[in-house]
């Protein structure tokens, strides 16, 4: 069982509801503040702070205050458990063929 497997469970939880996963598509363009990511969203303010503190508990948003903006941001890496944990899913056929397809891409002249 991998180490990282309470990050692992906290990182799927979050990321299991369609609005927590909007909110993380739309920091991956650049931070935001909290207005503007619950704009799209029709829901009450307190109902989608609910979402932001999940999302931060899990460790995948930072945010902070400067006078009354809360700015809300990806953390860096925060998705690296997933990724790895990903990883680790893959079959080895599937290895097998991404290191077919590198080898082919170095030895296959281009535009033949």
């Amino acid at each position: 069982m991998p180490t990282y497997r309470v990050e692992l469970d906290a990182l799927l939880r979050a990321l299991a509801d369609p609005t927590r996963r909007a909110v993380v598509e739309r920091l991956g363009k650049s931070p935001a503040v909290v207005s503007e990511l619950a704009a799209p969203f029709s829901m009450a303010l307190p109902s989608f702070l609910q979402h932001l503190r999940v999302l931060e508990d899990a460790g995948i948003v930072t945010s902070y205050k400067l006078g009354r903006v809360r700015t809300v941001s990806l953390r860096p890496g925060a998705l690296d458990v997933l990724h790895l944990w990903l990883g680790e899913q893959r079959t080895p056929a599937e290895g097998q063929a991404d290191r077919l397809g590198i080898h082919l891409s170095r030895t296959i002249p281009k535009g033949t």
